[in-house]
């Protein structure tokens, strides 16, 4: 129960995104936040990242609230990779994937032989070392997804938080990217993702979160929470559920 939501809401300028909601997300799983757009997946997702503060209730990891926690303590177990990113001017990918490793440096930020070893292999493992001497700004935008990426995994955090990870992607580099996050969930990493694509996350992830307008409506296995009643509940979805023949995981088809 490291990261839970405690009768939490949360919004922006006054406005109620996630409403009291309760959730405690499961350690050491591979969890997909599922919804229609503004249903509040990226809001409750910014909150557990201390982006976001609570209007009411609390956001809590190891049973206290996120907000007692010293920031640099908290980088160490929490990374995140947020939806949009800003385009760096000249900075090499090397250098920036370089600053995942801000919360183990010391006061003048000098990068250990094992802090440079982390960041060449983060690059080798998001295909982006042989980008290592560009300019972050001259990438195209799925290039820049994975360089954002290979910083974020360079953090070396126990939970990752991803908010739309294969935004920009194609799709091999998509499939690519949640085989390897799939190989970092085996390895011990709790991950946390927001996604969209339903098939995906029934594929790749091992607990499902679904949320409409801002309430929790299902979690559990992909075989429990993905049905035809929920997709037409949730998604106003007309669907039959299949088995994945490559997978085995069950696949929505819809109708019409």
């Amino acid at each position: 129960m490291s990261l839970s939501a405690h009768q939490l809401s949360v919004g922006y300028h006054g406005h109620t995104i996630v409403k009291e909601m309760d959730l405690t997300l499961p350690d050491g799983r591979f969890i997909a936040l599922l919804g229609p757009n503004g249903c509040g997946k990226s809001t409750l997702l910014k909150c557990f990242a201390r982006i976001l503060p609570a209007m009411s209730g609390e956001a809590r990891w190891q049973g206290h609230n996120l907000h007692d926690y010293p920031s640099k303590q908290l980088s160490k177990e929490l990374a995140l990779l947020p939806q949009t990113q800003p385009i760096p001017e000249g900075i090499k990918v090397k250098d920036l994937v370089a600053y995942g490793r801000s919360p183990y440096t010391g006061f003048w930020g000098k990068l250990s032989q094992q802090d440079h070893q982390i960041v060449e292999l983060m690059m080798q493992q998001t295909g982006t070392y042989e980008l290592r001497e560009q300019l972050v700004s001259e990438l195209s935008g799925g290039q820049r997804q994975r360089v954002w990426l290979a910083m974020v995994l360079a953090q070396d955090t126990p939970y990752l938080l991803l908010d739309e990870p294969t935004t920009y992607m194609d799709i091999n580099h998509q499939v690519e990217l949640m085989h390897q996050l799939q190989k970092l969930n085996k390895q011990g990493k709790t991950i946390i993702t927001v996604l969209h694509d339903i098939n995906q996350a029934a594929r790749y992830c091992d607990h499902l979160v679904v949320m409409k307008a801002g309430e929790l409506k299902y979690q559990g296995s992909p075989a429990e929470v993905l049905t035809s009643t929920m997709l037409k509940e949730v998604f106003s979805l007309n669907a039959q559920i299949h088995s994945d023949p490559v997978s085995n995981t069950p696949m929505c088809v819809v109708e019409g």
